[in-house]
């Protein structure tokens, strides 16, 4: 049955009786590792400096011939198929990445056709490391409005294609894979209690990929400037994620009306390990309460809160009753904190 020590924000607008749950999650991760030591060889790195100023020790990277919508449809199958839904059902599928297959049409048409939902309507999003809890807001406003029923909402990256191999700053940071959730409405659960989301433009620049748009379309100048290769001022990034994520997650706690005590799982942006420990010690919480996953595969974009929160669930983290928070932060700059009752 629902916990109803908390308050639940949705029923003051009116949507208490058509509340939207995650019925069941899936992910996927490739099969190569790529550990520190091996990026010794890359570039001029140690496993000793990677491990201590981020807490990663390897991360998954796609073969040459796997791509975003593999990998989405992968962790999208692993989903349905715990939710005995099948992909038919499916009435839409949005996708965040910002890696997409190619930039049209929508890699989550590709994904459609891969999984066999030819009933989903379909579209991508791009907010980034923020971009799953923003696909997760967007799907509930469809189960609550009775626009559809069965909503899938994946994140997946293949940022091994956009990552500078040269650049030893940021290519030991990131890695590959797909995490996906299933919103349904569900009875006796509150589900998705509330999500805070956040932007400030005016400070795109310090993480962004310039090349490729109409700003710097490809061209051999593009190309030889190296735009087309992720880019990030590290300090910055640190220093406006974990004020944006404690930020949200106070508000996202307010909103509820509990303290920090009452979440059972807390599960950040897998972006650095110093990262995570700040927001988890601003917040008050408990080590126990904050999942990671962070050393295994390194910053996996908008796939990265989906993984984890896929096994969370499978390591029994989390039981039916239990509040999760949900904290993200990515380019934008964009962030956002959500609240789930599981």
């Amino acid at each position: 049955m629902s916990n109803p020590n908390f308050k639940n924000p949705r029923a003051e607008h009116g949507f208490v009786g058509r509340t939207c749950s995650i019925s069941a999650v899936g992910s996927y991760v490739p099969e190569k590792v790529l550990a520190n030591a091996e990026l010794e060889k890359l570039v001029d790195t140690t496993d000793e400096w990677i491990t201590t100023r981020t807490g990663i020790k390897e991360r998954r990277i796609a073969a040459d011939d796997e791509y975003t919508s593999d990998m989405a449809a992968r962790a999208a199958k692993r989903a349905l198929d715990r939710a005995e839904v099948d992909p038919s059902h499916v009435d839409l599928i949005i996708l965040a990445t910002i890696t997409p297959d190619m930039p049209f049409p929508a890699t989550a048409c590709l994904v459609q056709k891969k999984l066999g939902a030819h009933n989903a309507a379909a579209f991508d999003i791009q907010a980034a490391c923020s971009g799953f809890v923003y696909a997760l807001e967007i799907g509930q406003q469809f189960i609550m409005s009775r626009t559809y029923d069965t909503v899938l909402v994946i994140g997946a990256e293949k940022l091994s294609s956009i990552v500078d191999w040269e650049d030893r700053n940021t290519c030991v940071l990131f890695g590959d894979g797909a995490g996906a959730a299933l919103l349904q409405n569900r009875e006796n659960t509150h589900g998705l209690l509330t999500a805070c989301m956040g932007t400030d433009g005016r400070k795109a620049s310090i993480l962004c990929q310039p090349g490729g748009g109409c700003l710097h379309p490809a061209s051999s100048q593009s190309i030889s400037d190296r735009l087309h290769y992720l880019r990030m001022d590290g300090q910055e990034v640190f220093k406006n994620a974990v004020t944006a994520m404690t930020t949200a997650a106070r508000e996202a706690l307010a909103r509820c009306e509990i303290e920090i005590d009452r979440i059972k799982c807390i599960i950040p942006h897998q972006a650095n390990m110093r990262i995570l420990k700040a927001v988890g010690d601003r917040l008050g919480a408990s080590e126990n309460q904050v999942y990671s996953n962070l050393e295994r595969y390194g910053n996996t974009s908008a796939a990265s809160v989906a993984i984890a929160l896929d096994e969370a669930v499978e390591q029994g983290k989390v039981e039916r009753g239990d509040l999760i928070l949900l904290l993200v932060f990515g380019a934008g700059l964009t962030w956002g904190a959500a609240i789930i009752e599981w």
